[in-house]
């Protein structure tokens, strides 16, 4: 299906919502970037993070547009802390910008961090909301799913040619795996696999600071064909439920369409993105450290390991704001209300006071599962435990079934900053 038209009636409102949540930020961003602040440059560039600039300045910097940390202690106390909080998801706009992006929203370009998405709101609304969705991720439903995972990527591996020399494991694999598991949690049909997995791939850009103009409207075009399709089907599974999660939700009956699209939406980004993600990045971290590939392949039981290794050297999400609510104080400096903070995860996960060596990739190391790439508190990834799941299996499949594969190409990394992965990664064996 193409992607949805917008009505030329909304462009302006549209622009309008690009300039407060996008334009600014990306004004805001270059300029300080170009004038060398550490933090703006990290959240301006697409190239691998070098943390110690940053690192250097103290637990958190602050620069006259907002603050950041890449200590691990600062981190772990913003994301846990009542005193922050998800700032409408956009921590970073002061209140009466944020009213006014409010007033030009449109029910069917509501993104993952636009409310009323839990990535968007603060207790109580999140609780309600996380309430309804935990029920699919208690530890004996993902138990359950071990199996069908099992299943999927077995089958995904025996449409795997070693005799076309070159395979795109991103593309045949990486995602095909993660978009199967989600299509299975929200009843979509084989037929619309394609199409979402399209859509989806395309909105996941929303959650990056300062998009051009351009990128933004290819974006909410898919978000609003994204939405379009949820109506559909919600009103498909309102006359015909089936076993899963969505059908589980619409017939309780206690959410709204627009809450109902929203925690869909989220399920799709979140339950595909950070695994497509890890998947990707765990080949790339592996062929590129030999040594490590090679326990892996002598002891398949390492796949934990090499799961949570990889969350920490190279986690799928990058970075996330946090906006104080009250004047408070954390480690040891003083935060006013207000401010934003950008709590970069991927600097956290390398402080050294709390991992040894830390720019060293090692699957053997005690407490790489002490990361923040799941983020912590109230906003801990609802998902963390089904993302594991899949890229633990994933992986071990993948390499009992083909040992000596290799990347055999350049990789293409994502043209994104918050979300860090491959589009491309082609690999031989």
């Amino acid at each position: 299906m193409p992607l949805r038209e917008m009505p030329p009636l909304e462009v302006p409102r549209s622009y309008a919502r690009w300039a407060l949540s996008q334009g600014l930020n990306r004004a805001v961003l270059s300029f300080a970037s170009r004038r060398g602040d550490p933090l703006a440059e990290l959240m301006w560039s697409r190239d691998m993070p070098d943390y110690s600039r940053l690192r250097a300045r103290g637990a958190i910097h602050s620069n006259p547009f907002m603050a950041g940390t890449v200590s691990y202690a600062a981190a772990n106390e913003i994301l846990r802390s009542s005193d922050f909080g998800v700032g409408d998801g956009q921590g970073e706009l002061p209140v009466p910008l944020r009213w006014l992006l409010g007033k030009v929203s449109a029910p069917d370009a509501l993104g993952p961090v636009d409310p009323p998405s839990m990535l968007a709101v603060d207790p109580p609304l999140h609780t309600r909301y996380r309430k309804h969705v935990s029920k699919a991720f208690t530890a004996r439903r993902i138990s359950s799913m071990a199996e069908m995972v099992t299943s999927v990527a077995g089958d995904l591996l025996d449409d795997l040619d070693p005799r076309e020399g070159q395979v795109d494991i991103i593309e045949e694999y990486a995602a095909k795996l993660p978009i199967a598991v989600i299509a299975e949690l929200l009843g979509v049909p084989d037929s619309d696999r394609p199409d979402i997995l399209r859509w989806g791939d395309q909105a996941a850009a929303i959650l990056d600071p300062g998009l051009s103009w351009r990128d933004y409207s290819q974006v909410e075009a898919a978000m609003r064909s994204l939405h379009h399709w949820f109506e559909d089907h919600v009103r498909r599974l309102r006359s015909d439920p089936g076993d899963d999660l969505l059908s589980a939700l619409v017939i309780a009956g206690d959410l709204d369409d627009i809450e109902l699209h929203a925690l869909g939406l989220l399920l799709l980004a979140a339950g595909f993105e950070t695994t497509v993600n890890l998947i990707g990045n765990a080949v790339a971290a592996l062929d590129a450290h030999p040594s490590q590939r090679s326990l892996f392949i002598a002891d398949p039981s390492m796949a934990d390991g090499v799961v949570e290794e990889t969350l920490r050297w190279d986690p799928p999400v990058m970075a996330t704001v946090r906006q104080a609510y009250v004047p408070t104080r954390v480690a040891d400096v003083d935060v006013p209300k207000g401010t934003a903070v950008a709590v970069l995860l991927g600097g956290a996960n390398r402080d050294p006071s709390v991992f040894a060596d830390p720019d060293t990739y090692d699957i053997t190391r005690p407490n790489a599962d002490q990361h923040l790439s799941f983020s912590a508190g109230a906003h801990f990834c609802l998902g963390a435990s089904l993302a594991r799941l899949e890229a633990r299996v994933g992986l071990r499949l993948l390499y009992e079934r083909y040992p000596t594969l290799r990347v055999s190409g350049q990789g293409v990394r994502r043209n994104t900053r918050i979300l860090r992965g491959y589009s491309h990664l082609p690999v031989s064996w």
